[in-house]
């Protein structure tokens, strides 16, 4: 059994946006040579996650922040003092990080998914770690 790893990286343009990455990480997968196994991606930010969901349809991207800002919202007295509570909050939700399979040197996602970026305190550069276990 071996293990592949790169890292990408990742340019938001808002404060909170949803970044679709899967053809970058798709691009890993088919490169890599692996044929079977699976992907690991990590997020090495604490106001930043990774998701995969709806990939067909923008509305969802923008449904999942409104929904996620009524969950947690901006306008509570929060301790921290740099402010971004809210986002530390968010990507904690979230996740920071999410397995994918590989099978026949492909992602095995469904029809409609993709796998997302979540930025919570934008615009930043952030990094994406992945890493492939074959087998």
């Amino acid at each position: 059994m071996s293990s592949l790893t790169t890292t990408i990286t990742v340019k938001t343009s808002r404060k909170e946006e949803l970044v679709d990455i899967t053809r970058e990480v798709s691009s890993f997968v088919g490169k890599s040579g692996a044929d079977k196994g699976a992907l690991y991606v990590y997020i090495p930010h604490t106001t930043a996650a990774v998701t995969i969901n709806e990939n067909a349809d923008p509305d969802v991207r923008r449904d999942i922040i409104k929904g996620l800002s009524l969950i947690v919202p901006e306008d509570v007295p929060y301790d921290h003092a740099e402010g971004n509570s809210p986002a530390h909050i968010k990507s904690s939700l979230m996740g920071f990080s999410c397995t994918v399979f590989i099978d026949g040197g492909r992602l095995v996602l469904g029809t409609w998914q993709g796998i997302y970026f979540c930025e919570f305190d934008g615009p930043r550069t952030r990094k994406v770690h992945m890493k492939i276990i074959e087998g």
